[in-house]
């Protein structure tokens, strides 16, 4: 299995931007489709993005869709979640998480076996 680190987390004004990473450790971060998940008090965790292994293919919410990137280096084991014109309702804690599957799979939390301890990203108004 992979371990996943989250950073970059923090608070942003409405309208901000904020770049998150995932650092996974082991040899074979190529293999994992990974995706970004998030949860907000009260609510339940819900998918934002995930990426291929190769990192040619991506699938985003379609409350993110042209505001989130989400990309992956895979020669620095690293996923990242680029976030743009953020708001109020993006506030949560934002997790990464690793699967052993690839697309089309990619949205389904139940597909995942690794997740991250999540990092909190806080929006301002």
């Amino acid at each position: 299995q992979v371990q996943l680190v989250e950073s970059g987390g923090g608070l942003v004004q409405a309208g901000g931007s904020l770049r998150l990473s995932c650092a996974a450790s082991g040899r074979t971060f190529s293999s994992y489709g990974m995706g970004w998940f998030r949860q907000a008090p009260g609510k339940e965790r819900e998918f934002v993005a995930g990426i291929s292994r190769s990192g040619g293919i991506s699938s985003y919410a379609d409350s993110v869709k042209g505001r989130f990137t989400i990309s992956r280096d895979n020669a620095k084991n690293t996923v990242y979640l680029q976030m743009s014109s953020l708001k109020a309702g993006d506030a949560a804690v934002y997790y990464c998480a690793a699967t052993n599957e690839d697309m089309p799979t990619i949205r389904r939390q139940d597909r995942y076996d690794c997740w991250g301890q999540g990092t909190q990203v806080t929006v301002s108004s």
